[in-house]
């Protein structure tokens, strides 16, 4: 069994889209996923199966709850090598987000980016994930807000450093 890290996008937001975590874990382990753990409301799931399961945990909740939402599965060493690529050293876990991105994305705009930018902040692409460095945080950031309409074709899902590292200890 291998361990895998699934990233719920948009559940849990704004009283929408709930999942009550104790009955996902229960709902996957019914479901042949073990070891499954939760990470606060926003849809953090480490678990152990054989093969990644996006789109089945996704099925899951849509039978469950009632709604599908994209889920992107990462393995124990994506998770760590998303952490370890950063290009921003910062110990302000709130202040660097990573984007996860479902697929490289082939076109940016990286014009508007910086148009939206904070004298403060800054951001790097790199492969599938995008990193946002805003030191004056991440509610103030126009880029943060805008980052839906960046990559027209990609489907991206946000966590900030203190969630990366939370998961990084979940697994060990």
């Amino acid at each position: 069994m291998k361990t895998w890290i699934a990233l719920l996008r948009g559940i849990n937001v704004g009283g929408n889209n709930i999942v009550p975590m104790k009955e996902l874990v229960a709902l996957m382990e019914v479901n042949g996923f073990s070891d499954v753990k939760t990470y606060i409301q926003s849809g953090n799931v480490v678990f152990k199966n054989e093969t990644r399961a996006g789109d089945q945990i996704a099925d899951l909740i849509d039978g469950k709850f009632g709604f599908k939402p994209s889920v992107f599965v990462l393995s124990e060493d994506e998770l760590k090598a998303a952490a370890a690529n950063s290009p921003f050293q910062t110990e302000v876990g709130k202040a660097l987000h990573f984007f996860f991105c479902d697929q490289i994305p082939q076109s940016v705009d990286y014009e508007f980016l910086d148009g939206l930018k904070a004298p403060s902040e800054e951001y790097q692409l790199i492969d599938k994930v995008f990193y946002l460095y805003a030191p004056d945080g991440i509610g103030r950031s126009k880029l943060a807000e805008k980052m839906g309409r960046t990559f027209k074709d990609v489907t991206i899902t946000a966590r900030n450093l203190n969630t990366i590292n939370k998961l990084i200890g979940m697994i060990g």
